[in-house]
């Protein structure tokens, strides 16, 4: 796997974490605690850790958190105003679009 692979698979992942966190979002809005959107999203985050053991071996750990922090944000960001109709302030898309700068600069300085 190429640096450029792994990143790809990185923020992969972390799209299949923002469903898990969609799902989990979904399972608040339902009565009761335990649904079958809670039991769903926790398992597809317990799958996506066999997929960060993969990008682990080819990646800093440090690198992967960020990398994993800024897309899962930019992605929840995306979601959250397009399905859940919720608003970010100017600020918060200047700081989205700051985390996007790092992912960026982390990768050509890895």
């Amino acid at each position: 796997m190429t640096k450029f692979t792994a990143l790809i698979v990185a923020i992969s992942l972390s799209v299949i974490t923002v469903l898990s966190d969609s799902l989990v979002k979904k399972a608040s809005l339902e009565r009761g605690v335990w649904n079958k959107w809670l039991l769903l999203g926790g398992l597809i985050y317990g799958l996506t850790a066999i997929g960060w053991v993969f990008v682990m071996k080819f990646m800093k750990l440090s690198t992967v958190g960020v990398v994993y922090g800024v897309s899962c944000i930019t992605i929840l960001a995306i979601v959250s105003v397009f399905i859940f109709h919720e608003k970010l302030s100017a600020l918060e898309i200047l700081g989205i679009l700051l985390g996007i700068v790092s992912i960026i600069i982390l990768y050509r300085l890895a």
